[in-house]
């Protein structure tokens, strides 16, 4: 008899697994397809595949605010990684000034994308479309200001790249919470 109720609830505990899989696999399909230039399936599949969060969402509703929480950790993180940059005296001033720039864009991101997430859960989706909108400025305008200069390799282009992957996603997931 207990054999019979832990195979009921390994059955379903395993649908529920497969069907939060079908979830992010079937809405990362739908953003790349959506936003091809900005969303790599792949990359969306494995940033919501690991997380728990995304695992236990039950519609994409959940999914967007797991990908605007991504984003902001991402945001945070690469702030991180800029101040580690900035104690680097490989760099000469110019790229000092413009790793203090990519500092500034990324808080201002992160905030942007705090107040994208509240609107959203406000279900005030012209605020949120707009705030997050917002924050893909950032890795644009950095990549840019770092290779403003001849002969400089930015140090952020993979961040900068995924950043603005991780914060086109919840604006693909929130058109289709608004179909």
């Amino acid at each position: 008899m207990a054999n019979s109720h832990i195979s009921c609830l390994l059955f379903f505990y395993l649908l529920l697994v497969s069907a939060t899989s079908d979830l992010i696999q079937k809405s990362c399909y739908e953003a790349s397809k959506g936003n091809p230039a900005n969303i790599k399936l792949d990359f969306c599949v494995s940033a919501f595949e690991g997380n728990p969060k995304a695992k236990a969402a039950y519609g994409v509703a959940d999914l967007v605010l797991v990908s605007i929480e991504t984003a902001i950790a991402n945001a945070t993180a690469i702030g991180s990684k800029i101040s580690k940059l900035l104690d680097d005296k490989r760099f000469g001033i110019f790229a000092r000034n413009c790793l203090k720039d990519c500092s500034e864009l990324y808080s201002l991101a992160g905030s942007s994308l705090e107040t994208g997430l509240d609107a959203f859960q406000a279900v005030d989706y012209g605020t949120a479309n707009a705030e997050i909108s917002a924050a893909l400025d950032a890795p644009v305008t950095c990549e840019d200001q770092l290779k403003e200069k001849k002969g400089l390799v930015s140090p952020l282009t993979k961040e900068n790249n995924n950043f603005h992957q991780l914060t086109a996603i919840p604006l693909a997931f929130m058109k289709m919470v608004q179909q």
